[in-house]
């Protein structure tokens, strides 16, 4: 028998945040494992404390930055809507059922001019890792690094060349030293030194000149940028990330990431576990020069577009050029 349950939204009860935010959910979780009271002191200097309006608590203004990233919520107008009806994003940000939410244009403008070009998210990051590493979650013993792509917000066909200069690695200079620390002891004349840079002609987005043209295999292709990360082998805590254009190699910042992750929170790694894309020479030396052991995989030859090798003939006399090819079957 059907029966009609009548309006219930208009019932007053007696409840409290506590009891609508399922125990097991994702911000219950963060919430007790992660202190974010500290944000205060570390944004302190960036207001000002004789004049002005009441501030909004920067530590919900982060958290609601926070939710955003953790929920895949990419507009900060939608963000403001979200909390608005959600009871778990309230109790998260310490908001009762009939609290106002900030304008999302307070939201961004205190983004994007009272935190932007500062090092406060870098200095939050920091602080929580530290978190981690006082409950015992980092060991610091081995280091896992690679790289994600991120797509940028960029046409790959609008774009345009030019000549960027690039950087010769420290490595290649100095094995040129060694090269005419040689000629010296032979006496011969050094070698006629090379410009520190190396001409390239890149592709540069119109719309957004800061990623970069990835050209991977087995990956898409236009502009992105590449997120690189350096996880601890103990529970996956991320120590470091780092962007770059997405046409920058894997290989490129990684000693300059590590010495700053190893230096930043007093690690001691025995081992770094890396993906092929790491396997060269100079950072086998200068993991070798810091005696941590590189754990790299195989870097396979390049293939080429001919799919006829050398290797699929064989000669049929020893003194003439006659060859066939193998049976594949």
């Amino acid at each position: 028998m059907l029966k009609d349950p009548g309006p219930q939204q208009y019932e007053i009860e007696m409840v409290t945040l506590e009891q609508l935010v399922p125990k097991n959910h994702l911000v219950r979780k963060i919430d007790a494992a992660v202190d974010f009271e500290f944000i205060r002191d570390e944004v302190a200097h960036l207001y000002c404390h004789y004049n002005g309006r009441p501030a909004i608590d920067p530590v919900r203004l982060f958290k609601i930055l926070l939710l955003g990233f953790l929920f895949g919520v990419k507009s900060e107008r939608q963000l403001v809507k979200d909390i608005e009806v959600n009871v778990a994003y309230r109790w998260f940000l310490r908001m009762s059922l009939t609290e106002k939410v900030i304008d999302a244009s307070t939201l961004s403008q205190n983004r994007r001019r009272r935190f932007n070009d500062t090092d406060v998210f870098e200095r939050i990051f920091i602080r929580i890792v530290e978190q981690a590493m006082s409950k015992g979650m980092v060991d610091g013993r081995t280091l896992f690094t690679d790289s994600t792509h991120l797509k940028a917000n960029a046409n790959k066909r609008k774009y345009r060349n030019e000549l960027v200069k690039q950087n010769v690695s420290a490595y290649a200079e100095l094995l040129d030293e060694a090269v005419d620390a040689d000629r010296a002891a032979e006496g011969k004349r050094p070698l006629k030194p090379k410009d520190g840079h190396i001409e390239k002609n890149t592709k540069v987005s119109t719309t957004d000149p800061d990623s970069g043209f990835m050209t991977r295999d087995q990956k898409p292709q236009g502009f992105f940028y590449l997120d690189h990360r350096t996880v601890d082998g103990k529970h996956g805590i991320i120590l470091d990330t780092h962007v770059t254009p997405g046409n920058v190699n894997d290989a490129q910042p990684y000693i300059a990431r590590l010495d700053t992750t190893l230096a930043r929170f007093t690690l001691s790694p025995v081992a770094a576990g890396l993906d092929a894309g790491y396997f060269t020479a100079t950072i086998c030396h200068e993991l070798e020069q810091r005696q941590i052991l590189p754990v790299m995989g195989y870097r396979r030859p390049h293939r080429t577009k001919n799919p006829i090798k050398k290797s699929t003939f064989i000669t049929i006399k020893r003194r003439t050029a006659i060859s066939v090819l193998r049976d594949r079957s």
